[in-house]
């Protein structure tokens, strides 16, 4: 079933000399439940491109359609509801709130959203990570993996049908990143959640459903998964 829609994205940044075409007419769609990754060099538009399909920025025209909702046909605020109850959202530099423990930091979003957490999914989510006996450790006590973790856990709370992931291995060590990658896999099968995961490591795509390559704004479909 297709989950996600993207229909001739552009961002445009700045004016005359100064401008920058940063996405030039991407249009893919997403099944649910697929873990895709998008490739490409520093700068060729793959963050522009993850930030305008999650609504954290604006796009220049385009259309994105995420479970049949017009994303950007909403008001800032409705597409605020939607974006915290749909996408889960996990960053290379994890943004934890460094005054909260792990659980607190997981359960976060649904604080946010005035909503109770369900101690058995949050037991389940902690279960799944690896992080019942971290539950109440501060972020400055865990390890970069561990805190990466979190902001998975802190991701799939809501049970957001896509999750966007930036570069989120990008500052782990090679164990780490092979084990984040196996819990995005999980959210995946487990769940039925979309991924979409920015990486510019090329040795973590090989067991991903689908790949694109973006370079110099211009996204290209690079099908199935590859070695």
């Amino acid at each position: 079933m297709q989950l996600v829609r993207i229909e001739n994205l552009c961002k445009i940044y700045g004016k005359g000399e100064t401008q920058v075409n940063a996405l030039k007419h991407a249009s893919f769609t997403l099944e649910r439940g697929e873990f895709a990754a998008v490739v490409g060099e520093s700068g060729s538009g793959k963050s522009t491109l993850l930030n305008c399909i999650g609504g954290l920025d604006l796009p220049t025209s385009g259309k994105v359609w995420l479970s049949g909702q017009d994303l950007f046909a909403m008001s800032e605020q409705e597409r605020t509801v939607f974006r915290r109850r749909n996408i889960g959202f996990i960053f290379q530099s994890f943004q934890l709130i460094p005054e909260l423990n792990v659980e607190q930091n997981i359960i976060f979003p649904l604080l946010l959203d005035y909503r109770k957490p369900d101690q058995k999914k949050v037991d389940e989510i902690l279960d799944v990570l690896g992080l019942k006996e971290r539950r109440s450790h501060l972020p400055c006590q865990l390890s970069g993996g561990q805190q990466q973790r979190v902001a998975i856990g802190r991701a799939l709370i809501t049970k957001p049908v896509l999750v966007l992931a930036d570069e989120p291995t990008g500052n782990l060590d090679s164990k780490s990143s092979k084990d984040v990658i196996e819990l995005l896999h999980q959210a995946s099968r487990r769940y039925q959640q979309t991924i979409l995961m920015i990486t510019h490591n090329q040795n973590l795509i090989s067991s991903v459903d689908h790949v694109f390559q973006v370079h110099d704004g211009i996204l290209s479909d690079l099908g199935g998964a590859y070695v």
